[in-house]
């Protein structure tokens, strides 16, 4: 076994030699047209709740459920990761994205049972990202309490 040391800049080369090109314009592009589909989707839902004559806190409520709804049903036939694919980061943002987060290990691991399968799964992917938000805004909570008690 041959082992090369190499310093920084020429490891710097290869490297670079290596890596294929990013396109982070045109991904950021996409990502942008992809999300903001989602978003005007879920404000075309929004419209016609509000067109249907529900009150609009009933319509926002619906909305969110119906996007919701959406992304699970494109993860369970496999569409999802389809889309996701073409859109990238576009379809992350968007509640759908986190449905989808949500419904896809449970999904997948469904056969393992109830309590093993899919109440194991389920935050698997975005159990992190729920605890780092309550953490947050606990966080945050606190802040705002005892400064609004200094003011």
């Amino acid at each position: 076994m041959v082992i090369c040391m190499t310093d920084k800049k020429e490891y710097k080369k290869i490297v670079k030699k290596c890596s294929p090109n990013s396109k982070t314009r045109f991904n950021c592009l996409r990502a942008f047209v992809f999300g903001g589909a989602i978003c005007a989707l879920g404000q075309g839902i929004f419209n016609l709740y509000t067109f249907l004559k529900i009150p609009e806190s009933d319509a926002k409520l619906l909305c969110s459920c119906t996007l919701i709804l959406i992304g699970v049903i494109l993860t369970a036939f496999h569409l999802y990761e389809k889309i996701a694919k073409r859109a990238g980061a576009g379809t992350l943002v968007p509640i759908t994205g986190f449905a989808n987060s949500m419904s896809s290990p449970a999904i997948e691991f469904k056969s393992e049972g109830l309590i093993t399968g899919l109440g194991a799964k389920l935050f698997a992917i975005c159990g992190p990202v729920i605890a780092y938000g309550v953490t947050a805004s606990v966080i945050y909570g606190v802040i705002v309490f005892f400064s609004g008690r200094l003011l």
